[in-house]
């Protein structure tokens, strides 16, 4: 596959350890997010690194207003604060619009007018070719990502070697869809470049996204961060933690409870200051990756009573 270099522009901070945090703004910080954040901040602040944070809130659609602000008041409370302006992702059209015009330049993007019902009888996968013609029904186009013969191998640091075949597992896969919208593969992989990002931490519930954002990030000829995925926050029943789904948010005005466990969550020691600031130094100098739980589906979290 042809490499199609993407003018990102160079960061002129430090080229240290880079990570970040970056949350959909769609309601408050609950406790499985928390986990996230604090495993990236960790993992950032043990190697001396800079830690980021991003809104991921490319689809207005689900943004609930106001969920930004408290989310960041929610951090700082909890005594995580981004090192350099926090980027709003509905803001960045116009570079993922750049992206998305080299691909297609070099014919790695194409228009697509199935709908969800037509690739329902090849398992919502996408084949090599579209099922409907260009002219059906008048429909927009989304923008298509060709991935070909591509399987994609990495390392995470926490879950292992994974590797995916992407026509099988996922087929051609959405940049843009139909109304616009530029998707999360997409916006993802282009600021992470912009942003320097060296290592990506975040919940393995986006484990099976990462060969598509590594073969999107060959495709435009940008930098592989290295990959930690976090066990889940689980409830009682089974399901993930969810902001949709009402979760309990964390409690910002007593943050230590939450913190400790969120740290216990992640495998690590037990830090015995009773000071956030303390307690986080504590827990960045003794942070370690091989402490944290390898199985990536049966946590339980806290109770919501």
């Amino acid at each position: 596959m042809n490499q199609v270099p993407v003018r990102i522009p160079a960061p002129t901070r430090d080229r240290g350890p880079r990570g970040r945090f970056a949350p959909s703004p769609t309601g408050r910080l609950h406790f499985g997010s928390l986990v996230a954040a604090l495993g990236s901040w960790l993992s950032a602040r043990s190697r001396g690194g800079h830690w980021i944070v991003r809104m991921e809130d490319v689809d207005t659609t689900r943004v609930v207003a106001g969920a930004a602000r408290d989310i960041l008041e929610t951090l700082a409370a909890f005594g995580m604060e981004s090192d350099e302006p926090v980027v709003l992702q509905s803001e960045r059209s116009a570079i993922y619009a750049q992206a998305l015009q080299r691909l297609r330049e070099c014919n790695l993007a194409y228009p697509c007018h199935c709908s969800r019902a037509d690739l329902a009888p090849f398992g919502g996968i996408h084949p090599p070719d579209c099922v409907v013609s260009a002219a059906a029904d008048g429909r927009v186009p989304a923008w298509r990502l060709r991935v070909g013969s591509s399987v994609v191998a990495f390392e995470d640091r926490v879950c292992g070697t994974q590797i995916q075949d992407l026509a099988r597992s996922v087929g051609d896969f959405v940049l843009r869809r139909a109304d616009g919208c530029y998707s999360y593969q997409l916006a993802v992989v282009v600021d992470d470049a912009e942003q320097g990002i060296t290592e990506v931490v975040r919940g393995a519930d986006l484990l099976d996204s990462t060969p598509r954002q590594i073969h999107l990030q060959r495709a435009l000829g940008l930098p592989t961060p290295a990959y930690l995925h976090l066990p889940l926050v689980l409830e009682p029943s089974g399901r993930k933690l969810s902001k949709h789904d009402r979760a309990r948010p964390v409690d910002a005005a007593d943050p230590l409870p939450a913190l400790r466990a969120a740290l216990a969550f992640l495998g690590q020691a037990a830090s015995p200051h009773s000071m956030v600031g303390e307690f986080l130094h504590d827990a960045a100098a003794r942070f370690d990756p091989a402490r944290i739980p390898r199985d990536r589906n049966t946590h339980v979290a806290l109770r919501k009573d």
